[in-house]
């Protein structure tokens, strides 16, 4: 996430890579899908990938994360005063 620091997914996003620790949820309780974009405001998360998180193994919560984090370098994030292109 490049220049993120201030969004609560940024911290989450670092724990995320620590693969000694339980992979955190990306949820930041900002719960608004994005009809165009087709992702969570709050966290880039498609519906799918909200609703199959519970049930995911750490390395595909990984890989989700890794494409949460594209998402918003790619300029989707639109919550917590971000701006969206």
């Amino acid at each position: 996430m490049n220049g993120d620091a201030l969004h609560p997914l940024a911290d989450r996003a670092v724990a995320a890579r620590d693969t000694a620790r339980e992979v955190p949820s990306p949820c930041i309780s900002v719960c608004r899908m994005d009809p165009a974009s087709g992702f969570c405001e709050g966290c880039l998360r498609t519906i799918d990938e909200i609703a199959a998180w519970s049930g995911m193994d750490d390395a595909t919560k990984r890989s989700v994360w890794r494409a949460i984090e594209l998402r918003a370098d790619a300029g989707f994030l639109s919550s917590a005063g971000e701006d969206r292109p």
